[in-house]
């Protein structure tokens, strides 16, 4: 089960960086201007996904000015994430359209449901599909087990961060 669990997660990453590429580059470019101008980088996690806030906040390698989600406090020259299990969480949708009414600069980070009706990719000015969309190790029963949206999201974090830093060390 484990060597399974990992050569799926490898996948998954590997999903996640060939078509995502684009989004983190232009991900990063909001993020740097954040960061070059003195703005807040705003974190929100919902669920699991707070795993990837705690990572922001309190991890080894910390992006400059970030903060947890404070929507009193946003403001144009601020960007903001959001994280999320799938596209369709109505809390992160409703969220990532406060933002849009106020002109902040936006970026989703979910799993893309084809089939969604209301989507955060929507609401969003960049959104970084996290590729996991059903359980990764197939049961003895025909079912699967082993959903590491968590993994992902942090997995996208952290690239996110990288080409963040790399465009920030270019303006320095």
């Amino acid at each position: 089960m484990l060597k399974i669990l990992s050569t799926q997660l490898a996948g998954v990453f590997q999903r996640i960086s060939a078509q995502e590429e684009q989004q983190f580059e232009d991900a990063a470019r909001l993020l740097a201007q954040a960061v070059i101008s003195n703005g807040t980088i705003f974190i929100y996690g919902i669920g699991e996904m707070e795993a990837v806030v705690a990572e922001a906040l309190h991890g080894a390698e910390r992006l400059l000015n970030v903060k947890q989600l404070d929507m009193n406090k946003v403001t144009t020259a601020d960007r903001v994430l959001i994280v999320s299990r799938f596209c369709t969480d109505e809390k992160a949708i409703r969220i990532a359209q406060q933002l849009r009414e106020q002109n902040i600069w936006t970026i989703g980070m979910s799993s893309v449901i084809a089939e969604a009706k209301a989507s955060l990719v929507d609401y969003v000015d960049v959104h970084i599909d996290l590729c996991l969309k059903k359980p990764l190790v197939p049961a003895e029963d025909g079912t699967r087990v082993g959903f590491p949206s968590a993994v992902a999201a942090l997995f996208a974090y952290h690239s996110l961060a990288l080409v963040t830093q790399e465009i920030v060390a270019e303006y320095e």
